[in-house]
């Protein structure tokens, strides 16, 4: 596909949208049209996936006449939805009783949105859909296998024990767990799709931490994974600062640092300024001035030798990233717990 193939596509889909759009009776109508769209699996992305095949110095272009398609349709849709909530508001107050002498309260409700998590959730499928990567998910429960055994993690690992997991009383002693990390879906996706790979696996993840400002105990993970030929750590870091920029901005700093993990080899630690204290130290980053907010490194040999990939020919890095964390740098909340109670003076920031 070039430039030009891309550009008669958007036509085609702008095209297709209006044609839709003008059929639109309903709330319902419209939420299915967006999600046809500019869902995460809709027409859009399909576009997104696309771009793999473009050269890299024509992808930002590609992005831009995507990204104007997009916006075009989120305006559009929601302009129109003010008038088919309010329509459909009128036909449920004409066919219903109403009391002339009831007086309505003072106070005005606000209307319902999306949990701060799930926005940013969100927002981070889009920011990486635009960067070419698909979405995978996979199941919470997962066998002792895959959680630790397929990703190079040894019985004698910490991360195994009964205090920092929690494991299911089904089957085998400790072989059914809660999984603790999105890093499964890697394995399965390797094992169950064709190379080359560029995914990304958000998802909800358990452990046994001691909840303070910066942990809870279930929350919230992200994860990416890359295989292909002559795929190397500057390709990691490219992608890290890439992810940086687009998402926090210019202003924040990125860094890696040395670290092990038994799924990577080499393995670094991805930290960014605190967007609480802007670097100059606080509780919430134990007056550091920076924010862990995840590890990432090359795919080690041995988990290629899991699911059958020959490391000879194929490399690949992974990444993972708290999406908790990044809700609590994004919104400039101080404490991680507040993301789990009802405190609307933070959950209303979005």
């Amino acid at each position: 596909m070039d430039i030009d193939q891309l550009q008669d596509l958007v036509k085609q889909l702008s095209t297709e949208f209006d044609s839709r759009f003008i059929k639109v009776e309903s709330v319902g109508d419209l939420d299915l049209l967006a999600s046809d769209f500019t869902g995460k699996k809709g027409k859009v992305a399909g576009i997104y996936r696309q771009l793999g095949g473009l050269e890299a110095s024509l992808r930002p272009k590609a992005g831009e006449i995507i990204n104007e398609l997009r916006d075009r349709i989120d305006r559009v849709v929601a302009e129109a939805r003010p008038d088919l909530v309010n329509r459909e508001r009128s036909m449920v107050l004409a066919s219903s009783f109403s009391d002339p002498t009831a007086r309505p309260g003072r106070d005005r409700i606000s209307s319902a949105r999306s949990h701060l998590v799930t926005r940013t959730r969100m927002q981070l499928e889009d920011t990486f859909i635009g960067m070419g990567f698909s979405v995978e998910e996979g199941p919470e429960v997962e066998s002792e296998w895959y959680n630790f055994e397929a990703l190079n993690i040894p019985k004698f690992h910490p991360a195994r024990d009964g205090q920092d997991s929690f494991y299911l009383n089904y089957g085998a002693d400790n072989s059914v767990l809660l999984r603790t990390h999105t890093s499964p879906v890697q394995i399965r996706v390797m094992q169950n799709q064709s190379l080359p790979i560029y995914a990304i696996m958000p998802g909800r993840v358990f452990r046994r931490d001691t909840a303070d400002a910066r942990h809870t105990v279930g929350f919230h993970q992200i994860e990416g994974l890359v295989v292909d030929r002559g795929i190397n750590f500057g390709h990691l870091a490219g992608t890290i600062e890439a992810f940086t920029q687009s998402y926090f901005g210019p202003d924040i700093k990125s860094r890696l640092r040395p670290a092990y993990f038994p799924f990577t080899e080499p393995s670094a630690e991805f930290e960014v300024t605190c967007t609480i204290c802007r670097g100059s130290g606080c509780r919430t980053c134990s007056s550091t001035g920076w924010i862990e907010l995840g590890g990432c490194g090359m795919v080690h040999p041995n988990v290629f030798s899991a699911v059958g990939i020959d490391s000879e020919v194929y490399s690949g890095f992974a990444f993972g990233f708290g999406i908790d964390r990044l809700t609590q740098m994004r919104y400039e909340i101080p404490d991680m717990r507040i993301l789990t109670e009802n405190d609307l003076r933070y959950l209303s920031r979005a």
